[in-house]
């Protein structure tokens, strides 16, 4: 692990005293770009499909402002997700104690697949959002990464 970072161990590293490494402060920007991306187009989906079939409109969970809320609040979720992922794995790179990062790295794992469960959980039963549009964006991060993967393969 001291490959990865090496002021581990030594107390000097920034990821110890619960700040952003730059690493970490360049691709949380990433995530939110594919996030804003992946529900600029899913909304353009959502409204495209209402006007193709404007019986939809007709369900009312089919409205605009319950998709906008769902859609949003998912993909707060899953930029909050990266987030916790990112500084999980800050504190895991600085840490000298192998045993200890591996456990850390799996209830961290635990913890955020829990949140993104009672995510799906409210977003179906709490009215106010779409559920559809509330769920989709979990997937946007990892779309993103492997989209951009392929477009900005370095060869």
């Amino acid at each position: 692990m001291s490959d990865i970072n090496p002021g581990a161990g030594t107390g000097s590293n920034e990821s110890t005293n619960g700040k952003l490494s730059p690493a970490l402060k360049k691709e949380l920007k990433n995530i939110f770009l594919y996030i804003i991306i992946g529900l600029c187009i899913m909304f353009a989906i959502f409204f495209a499909v209402m006007c193709i079939f404007p019986e939809i409109k007709e369900n009312t969970e089919f409205e605009y402002w319950k998709i906008a809320l769902g859609g949003i609040c998912g993909g707060g979720v899953a930029f909050l997700n990266f987030l916790l992922m990112g500084l999980t794995v800050q504190k895991v790179a600085a840490d000298d104690n192998k045993e200890r990062a591996r456990s850390r790295m799996k209830m961290s794992y635990t913890y955020r697949y829990l949140m993104q469960i009672a995510w799906i959980v409210i977003a179906i039963l709490v009215p106010c959002f779409n559920y559809i549009a509330a769920i989709i964006p979990l997937l946007f991060p990892s779309f993103g990464i492997k989209i951009a993967s392929i477009i900005f393969k370095k060869n």
